[in-house]
């Protein structure tokens, strides 16, 4: 892999996607152990999954996993903190603001 290049990774997934009170959310597990690292992209392909209140639907999947080049996972670890605390910045006070 160059310092410009990306590499592309096809992987079997599986995919999990939770609408219940307790949970909400959506898991995609590599069943390859394929790891994701910074800047890289992932795309399950296949339709779009939806639950229905109150059930969690597992789907089995093909992923195609974009690997960011030298230069994108350089740039993705030197500026992630920047982007982490961006999230971050929030204050709480007693005061009421018109």
């Amino acid at each position: 892999m160059g310092w410009l290049t990306k590499d592309f990774e096809r992987a079997p997934c599986t995919v999990e996607v939770s609408h219940c009170f307790e949970s909400l959310h959506a898991h995609v597990r590599f069943d390859n152990g394929a790891v994701i690292y910074p800047g890289d992209e992932v795309k399950v392909h296949g339709d779009e999954i939806m639950a229905p209140f109150g059930e969690v639907v597992r789907e089995q999947r093909e992923a195609t996993i974009i690997r960011a080049s030298k230069l994108e996972q350089l740039w993705t670890r030197l500026t992630g903190d920047f982007e982490v605390m961006e999230l971050c910045e929030f204050s709480f006070s007693e005061e009421v603001t018109l």
